[in-house]
């Protein structure tokens, strides 16, 4: 059964009171329910393998990669080869990725269980210095497995456009964005929903 990003009619209204030109989008596009993968470690091997290419490509190998590793766990990933872990339909380099995210993993150097306890900046540190993953990737973990309510990336190429679709612009500096992004503040998370759908209307 799927699970979806927790947020509701408080955090809607904040965000309605706070800017005109989103809440005409609230009205016109309601609820969204957004899939999130509540397990870290699951949805960090799930963004690695995402990454680069199309969501239905990114479906294929997930499903592949999880018929041959049964659970997605450290240990289950570190029990199958390099070669094999590629021929679900993705790079030497991703594979290596992941093959490295699980031995962090068991070696406790990260506490994947763990990472709900810490604020937002110290788990995009935290996840920033694993070989794979960016900012962006760390930001997108904080809102699809662990809920966060205040994100709003500046490197989700999709977040801009849909800013720029909102508020009719040709073009978007980082000075803009911040002070689009500090207005959504202390629900940047909800703002992305809607972002993201604007961008692909």
């Amino acid at each position: 059964m799927n699970r979806y990003f927790q947020y509701g009619q408080k955090e809607i209204e904040y965000l309605k009171k706070k800017d005109k030109k989103l809440s005409a989008a609230i009205d016109r596009i309601g609820m969204i329910k957004r899939v999130v993968m509540p397990n870290p470690f699951e949805a960090l091997i799930f963004s690695i393998i995402g990454q680069q290419i199309s969501n239905k490509a990114a479906e294929t190998v997930w499903n592949r990669f999880c018929i041959l590793v049964g659970s997605v766990t450290p240990e289950n990933i570190l029990k199958i080869k390099k070669e094999a872990i590629q021929e679900c339909g993705m790079t030497t380099r991703k594979a290596g990725y992941i093959l490295g995210i699980a031995e962090t993993a068991m070696g406790g150097a990260i506490e994947f269980h763990k990472l709900h306890l810490l604020p937002d900046k110290d788990i995009i540190k935290i996840l920033s210095c694993l070989n794979g993953v960016g900012i962006w990737t760390a930001e997108m973990l904080l809102i699809h497995s662990l809920n966060r309510l205040d994100i709003v990336s500046y490197g989700d190429l999709a977040i801009r456009r849909g800013m720029m679709k909102l508020y009719d612009l040709k073009d978007l500096s980082k000075e803009q964005f911040e002070i689009y992004r500090t207005r959504y503040s202390p629900y940047g998370s909800v703002a992305s929903l809607y972002l993201w759908e604007l961008s692909v209307e």
